[in-house]
């Protein structure tokens, strides 16, 4: 009787330590796997984030592209239609003269020499003659000198360009090209910051200015 009863205690103890560690055996795998769960879910939640970054990026870059080209090509139309009244330029021969004759004198003034050649279209010859003479006496006016001027007939401006004039001195080596094909490209070039700032506004992001 009495063995019987130490048995079933010593039984009953050892059912207990075994529900015990059973108990804590399975607290700890819960906890296992609930922090595995964790971080699966913290590293899916970062890749879709991380994703969904991307994308955002992604669409903000293709839509700042998109206004860049549509902003680039209304500038390239401006300027090209600039480029086709041109023309309109050389069709009045006295307003003409007085632009070859101030073109003249602007590379006059730039050379500061009593000789230089005057580069032209074949066409444009009689024209840039009376503008020649009229920019001569200015400069005489003006800085006292006599300059002797000639028209390069060896080489003359390409017949399918704007117009205008090159001013040769230097024996040659120095060339100060005033054709209207060549200022619209330095208008073109200098002017474009502020006309981008005319027809767009401040550029928000540039924090730098020339």
């Amino acid at each position: 009787m009495f063995i019987r009863q130490e048995a079933m205690e010593k039984a009953k103890e050892i059912q207990i330590k075994a529900d015990e560690e059973f108990a804590i055996e399975k607290s700890k795998l819960v906890r296992q796997e609930t922090a595995a769960i964790d971080t699966q879910y913290e590293k899916k939640f970062k890749q879709a984030s991380m994703s969904q970054q991307i994308t955002r990026s992604t669409l903000s870059n293709k839509t700042r592209l998109k206004v860049l080209s549509a902003r680039q090509e209304l500038l390239d139309d401006l300027f090209e239609k600039a480029q086709g009244k041109l023309e309109g330029y050389t069709k009045d021969k006295g307003k003409y003269e007085q632009i070859c004759t101030g073109l003249i004198l602007e590379g006059l003034y730039a050379l500061n020499e009593n000789k230089a050649l005057v580069r032209a279209r074949k066409q444009d010859y009689d024209v840039v003659r009376k503008a020649m003479e009229g920019a001569k006496a200015e400069y005489k006016k003006n800085m006292g000198d006599e300059v002797e001027l000639q028209i390069d007939e060896k080489n003359p401006q390409p017949e399918d360009s704007a117009g205008g004039v090159s001013i040769v001195g230097g024996g040659g080596k120095i060339d100060i090209n005033n054709t209207l094909d060549e200022r619209l490209h330095l208008l073109e070039v200098d002017a474009l910051p502020m006309v981008r700032q005319s027809l767009f506004g401040k550029n928000q992001n540039r924090k730098f200015y020339d």
